[in-house]
């Protein structure tokens, strides 16, 4: 007589354990830029007398504040696995129509710029979502086609809207706190909504497949519409609040705006490939850059914006190649 025994099989029981790389690499993608942050703050506060003084500090955030509003609604979109290479002339023209705005009133000021920074994004998601058509080339049009708008508005930058001396306006910009907690009151609602809500389940979904994401019913072409709307709407609003903070729509700012914002999203950590980000590590990603580019201007101010440009280049590289060798290291393990 024989007799079976029975035994139940713990879940997951024979499941590998991760390996050592398994676990380090995701590590080293979301906290690399902050590791490195800290590094460069503590060596560049140890070496320097201005840079820990609060003159620099304030200097550091106050002044660049605004403009880090482009890499948090870049961070949605690279997230989906697009790209937005138009908020460099939308938030020139935002300061523009912000400043116009401001000769009518306040309310005039914020809303022009929001209300066409979100049809703009709405534009190019629906060509992107819809259409099918490549972000990169949307998104390039929108580069140009903003520029000739703005170029427009101001008789080929003959004209400069200004902000009048007295409006409530003006003061959205002014001093160092008020852009910080601005802006910070944007990230903490953009981590809330990509880390607490379907939309940014969604879109991460739809970033790592998007052929299967599709399969579970996921609504990814609304979402991809909405990023680059949210995108849009980001960039008018930062360059309104950057043209409160100058007194005045400056046609010449925002060249070149589109690749930092790149460059602070995937060097904090944010896939270019889609699938995988956090605004936490787009946080570092553009202190990281704001404090490279502030030692730059200390110390080598005679290269002028050019070696700027050159270490932006330089960083994102790095950090695509370490992206690159990380995402193989995991699939071989």
């Amino acid at each position: 007589m024989t007799s079976t025994v029975l035994t139940t099989a713990q879940p997951g029981a024979d499941a590998p354990s991760p390996t050592l790389g398994e676990r380090i690499a995701p590590q080293i993608q979301r906290r690399g830029a902050l590791a490195v942050l800290v590094l460069v703050v503590a060596i560049a506060s140890a070496t320097s007398d201005t840079f820990p003084t609060w003159s620099n500090i304030s200097s550091i955030l106050g002044n660049n504040a605004f403009v880090w509003l482009l890499a948090l609604g870049m961070t949605f979109v690279i997230i989906t696995g697009g790209i937005d290479l138009s908020v460099g002339s939308m938030y020139a023209l935002g300061g523009v129509l912000g400043a116009y705005g401001s000769t009518h009133g306040t309310w005039l000021a914020v809303l022009v710029p929001l209300a066409v920074g979100a049809a703009w994004g709405t534009v190019q998601g629906l060509l992107v979502a819809r259409a099918r058509m490549a972000p990169f080339i949307v998104t390039l049009v929108g580069l140009l086609g903003l520029r000739g708008l703005m170029q427009a508005i101001t008789d080929e930058g003959a004209t400069t809207y200004l902000v009048p001396q007295h409006s409530a306006f003006r003061s959205l910009g002014a001093g160092t706190w008020t852009p910080v907690l601005i802006v910070a009151v944007f990230f903490a609602l953009g981590a809330l909504l990509l880390t607490r809500t379907r939309f940014g389940a969604t879109l991460t979904a739809t970033g790592g497949n998007e052929n299967a994401a599709l399969l579970l019913g996921l609504p990814v072409a609304r979402a991809k519409v909405l990023v680059y709307l949210l995108s849009g709407t980001l960039a008018a609003a930062a360059g309104a609040l950057g043209g409160a903070r100058l007194g005045s729509g400056v046609t010449t700012i925002g060249i070149g705006y589109e690749l930092t914002a790149i460059a602070s999203v995937v060097i904090g950590g944010t896939l270019l490939t889609g699938g995988s980000g956090s605004v936490s590590g787009t946080v570092s990603g553009v202190l990281l850059l704001a404090v490279i580019h502030n030692l730059i201007d200390h110390y080598f101010s005679q290269y002028g914006s050019a070696f700027t440009d050159t270490v932006n280049g330089a960083f994102l590289a790095v950090v695509v190649l370490m992206q690159t060798l990380l995402s193989r290291t995991q699939q071989l393990e």
